[in-house]
C-alpha cells in the first residue's frame, strides 16, 4: 500500500480504490475512519463507492499502518486536516467529496468549514454532536494504561454497533480496534473527541448529509437535527436501529444512500 511522508515525526498509509470506467475521470472522495479504527473500517463501502470514483481511504495520524503518535504528542483538529489536506495535494486533488464516520466526522465538518473551496460534498455518517462535553476522564486513561484498548473497544462495542450486529463481527470490530497503539489514544482522546466545533458549522458550504439511527447513543434524533440545521445546506437522514456506529453497522444502505447524496448534490458542486 502506498505511504506519504506527510511530516518528519509521521508517515501516513493509504489505499486508494478506483473501478470506474477506464475512459472516464472520476471524482474522488476522501474516507475519514473514527477513533481507534483505520481505513481498513471502510471495506464494506468499497466496491458500491469505487465503482462511480476515485476513494482514497487514509489510516489518520497515529492509527492502523501510520506512524503512531507519542502520549505527549500536541493533537489539533488543525493538525490532522493539514494532514489530510497535504495528502490530497500530494495526489494532486484540487476538489473532492469527503465522506466520514464517527470521530472523522468530527474532523470532516471542521475540515470542510476550514477549506470549503476544497469541499463538493459533506457526508457524515454516526457522528457526534459538535459539543460533547464529556470532560478529559482520567478513568479512561487508567483502562487504556492498565488494560489497553482492546479492553475499552470490548466494553463499549455493544452499544457501539447496536442489537442487531453478528457476535462474531462484534469480535471483529473488538479486535480491530483493540490494535490501536496505547499511546496514540492517551492523546488523541482528551484532546480530539472533546474538541468543540460548533462554530464551525454555519461555515459549512457545501451541501451536506447527515446519517443518524433512531436509537443512536449519540443523541436523539431531535438532538441530531438541531445541530445539522446549523448547517446551511444539509440534509438528514434516519435510519431504524439502534447503533451509533451505522458506518459499520449498516454499511450497504449508508454507502448507498451517500452515493446517491453524492450524485444529487455534486452535480452542482
Amino acid at each position: 500500500m502506498p505511504t506519504f511522508r506527510v511530516s518528519p515525526d509521521c508517515t501516513l498509509h493509504y489505499a486508494v480504490d478506483d473501478y470506474s470506467d477506464p475512459w472516464r475521470e472520476p471524482r474522488t472522495i476522501l474516507m475519514m475512519h473514527g477513533n481507534a479504527e483505520s481505513g481498513a473500517a471502510w471495506f464494506a463501502w468499497v466496491p458500491l463507492l469505487a465503482r462511480h470514483y476515485r476513494v482514497v481511504r487514509p489510516d489518520m495520524r497515529g492509527f492502523g499502518a501510520s506512524t503512531p503518535m507519542p502520549r505527549d504528542f500536541p493533537w489539533t483538529l488543525d493538525r490532522i486536516c493539514d494532514d489530510y489536506l497535504a495528502l490530497m495535494d500530494h495526489l494532486a486533488v484540487a476538489r473532492f467529496h469527503v465522506v466520514a464516520a464517527k470521530i472523522g466526522g468530527t474532523i470532516a465538518r471542521y475540515f470542510a468549514a476550514r477549506h470549503p473551496g476544497r469541499v463538493l460534498t459533506l457526508s457524515v455518517v454516526g457522528t457526534p454532536p459538535p459539543r460533547r462535553g464529556v470532560g478529559r476522564r482520567p478513568e479512561l486513561m487508567e483502562e487504556f494504561e492498565k488494560q489497553g484498548v482492546q479492553h475499552w473497544a470490548r466494553r463499549t462495542m455493544s452499544g457501539r454497533l447496536g442489537s442487531r450486529f453478528p457476535p462474531e463481527g462484534l469480535e471483529w470490530w473488538i479486535r480491530f480496534m483493540g490494535r490501536t497503539a496505547v499511546s496514540t489514544q492517551l492523546g488523541f482522546m482528551p484532546a480530539i473527541a472533546d474538541a468543540d466545533i460548533t462554530d464551525a458549522l454555519p461555515r459549512i458550504r457545501c451541501p451536506t448529509l447527515v446519517i443518524t439511527t433512531e436509537g443512536s447513543g449519540l443523541g436523539s434524533v431531535e438532538e441530531m437535527r438541531a445541530w445539522q440545521r446549523m448547517i446551511p445546506r444539509s440534509e438528514l437522514l434516519v435510519l431504524p436501529g439502534d447503533s451509533y456506529h451505522v458506518a459499520a453497522s449498516d454499511p450497504e444502505r449508508c454507502a448507498q444512500a451517500t452515493l446517491d447524496f453524492i450524485q444529487r448534490a455534486g452535480a452542482s458542486a
